[in-house]
């Protein structure tokens, strides 16, 4: 749908449902495809069928098939810059009227923007753990170990391959690739993400809840709320009384609990209700 021209006009609602209260945000991919990072539900969008936890786990073919594609995809994410989107949040967190951030994206670029109190309800593409020892290690460092094992295989693809927001590459040919294993105990190196068919930490909900429990109100920014992981924030802030705004291009599945909601792009609504809300832009009447 056509974004509205007039913000004045379509963020007022929202603008008087949050004015004076400290907020919690959610956010999706939404909010960061205007850094370059494609999101999965817009008009458009290439149809997906993400590889679940099960499958990787199971199957050596499986985990090359991963690999080889992310080691051409988290490229994206990692050359991406926050928008202005992510920078309005990070300033009103700043001034005291964001708590905190739980975003579903595992791209960083709220962490980067400045959002200190962030919770990655879906992990960070640039950490790898070993599914044995639970050792950690930098995407870059793993990418090296890769790229020595497999010379030229990311030169070669970089430039024509479509990406997604959870960094994997398009790529069709997979099975010439080589894996690194965990260089400390030979386990299965994944990474520090939630797969499909996997649960979001129980540590890492606890600490979005207790966002929430904290915060007069709830906004959410550039998602479809599709996946349960981030609805439950707003159904629990719905239990609790609280106002909800939802920012985003399309419908939601929680338009029906939302007590305000604006069809816009995060990276001009979001700078628009940071100014009003911290007192730097027009009042509202």
């Amino acid at each position: 749908m056509p974004e509205p021209e007039d913000l004045d006009e379509a963020l007022h609602p929202l603008l008087t449902a949050l004015q004076g209260r400290r907020l919690a945000v959610v956010t999706g991919a939404g909010i960061s495809t205007d850094s370059g990072i494609p999101d999965y539900r817009s008009p458009g969008s290439t149809p997906r069928s993400p590889m679940t936890i099960q499958q990787f786990m199971a199957e050596e073919r499986w985990r090359r098939h991963w690999w080889a594609r992310n080691q051409v995809g988290w490229h994206g994410p990692h050359r991406a810059e926050p928008n202005a989107g992510h920078r309005a949040l990070a300033d009103l967190e700043r001034r005291g009227i964001v708590t905190g951030v739980i975003t579903q994206n595992i791209d960083r670029l709220h962490a980067r923007a400045g959002t200190t109190n962030l919770v990655e309800l879906h992990g960070r593409y640039d950490r790898i753990r070993c599914s044995q020892c639970a050792r950690t290690y930098s995407r870059r460092e793993v990418a090296r170990w890769l790229d020595d094992l497999n010379p030229g295989w990311v030169a070669e693809r970089i430039r024509d391959a479509e990406t997604a927001p959870d960094a994997d590459a398009i790529l069709t040919e997979t099975e010439s690739f080589r894996v690194a294993p965990c260089p400390a105990c030979g386990g299965i190196l994944r990474a520090d993400v939630v797969f499909f068919g996997d649960s979001v930490p129980p540590e890492t909900v606890a600490d979005a809840s207790r966002l929430v429990d904290s915060s007069d109100a709830l906004l959410v920014a550039g998602s479809s709320l599709a996946v349960a992981s981030a609805l439950r924030f707003v159904r629990r802030a719905h239990t609790q009384g609280k106002p909800i705004a939802i920012i985003n291009r399309g419908e939601t599945r929680a338009d029906t609990l939302a007590t305000a909601t604006a069809h816009v792009g995060t990276s001009r609504a979001l700078p628009w209700l940071a100014d009003r809300l911290s007192g730097t832009g027009e009042p509202a009447t």
